[in-house]
């Protein structure tokens, strides 16, 4: 981006602009880029990704909420190399930009569960995901069963997603500099043969119901859903938490309630 463009982070926004050229380096090494990708960057911000981005892709496409930004992308890149969507992430239509994605961007933290949540209904036209969140957030999305990290974030995103954190980046390398560490996070959607709920609203309705009192056990948590019996059904044990289940035990919970209704 123009170097005479001086921006001024917006708290509203969480703006934290990414400005160490190693880990921007590191991020396109690990994206690995080619010309022909349909590849959609969120808060494109200064253009730390932007730039090198498009000096690999024929075209790029962004969506950026922050006017002035959006102004300056404009003035910066020709509308054939760069389209620019201004439009919150949150309320986007990503199916509009068809199928293969690929998207990258440096998440702002005060929206980032929310977001991951509203690009989960468009899996099926993602390739990938590659994104720099809080640390701490990304920790939680790849969590296994069984440890304090696994919650619900971790089940509603391994529902439709593999994901690997790549690695760490220090609050130094941006600007303003946060107060906490950040990481990259890859996501794959995963394919149309993994276990899907028969009603994915009951499912996600079964996952929050667990955690919504993560210290008590299922027997308390899912009282709405099962019963003694039903668990013995289901071959799960009523006296585990929330965080002991993996991802296909709500899939049979979910299932099993299903069927149940049908009957």
């Amino acid at each position: 981006m123009a170097d005479d463009f001086r921006h001024r982070a917006r708290k509203r926004f969480g703006q934290n602009f990414l400005v160490d050229r190693q880990v921007i380096a590191a991020i396109i090494s690990a994206i690995h880029p080619q010309p022909k990708d349909n590849l959609v960057e969120i808060g494109p911000g200064l253009g730390a990704l932007t730039t090198p981005l498009l000096q690999i892709l024929n075209h790029l496409t962004v969506i950026e909420i922050d006017r002035d930004i959006v102004a300056q992308l404009q003035r910066d890149y020709p509308q054939s190399k760069l389209t620019v969507h201004s439009i919150d992430a949150l309320k986007f239509d990503f199916s509009a930009l068809g199928g293969d994605q690929r998207i990258v961007g440096n998440l702002p933290y005060n929206i980032s569960t929310p977001l991951l949540f509203h690009l989960s209904r468009f899996s099926t036209y993602i390739r990938d995901m590659y994104f720099m969140l809080q640390k701490e957030v990304v920790e939680r999305m790849v969590a296994e069963p069984s440890t304090s990290s696994y919650g619900r974030l971790s089940v509603m995103l391994q529902y439709r997603f593999a994901m690997e954190q790549i690695f760490t980046v220090p609050p130094e390398s941006f600007r303003p500099a946060p107060k906490v560490e950040s990481a990259i996070v890859a996501m794959r959607p995963l394919d149309e043969n993994s276990p899907a709920a028969g009603d994915e609203v009951l499912f996600s309705q079964v996952v929050s119901a667990a955690f919504s009192q993560r210290r008590k056990t299922l027997r308390n948590t899912l009282s709405a859903y099962l019963t003694r019996e039903d668990f013995n059904c289901l071959d799960i044990d009523a006296n585990l938490r929330a965080e002991n289940l993996t991802v296909q035990h709500y899939v049979s919970i979910a299932d099993y309630c299903l069927s149940r209704s049908h009957k």
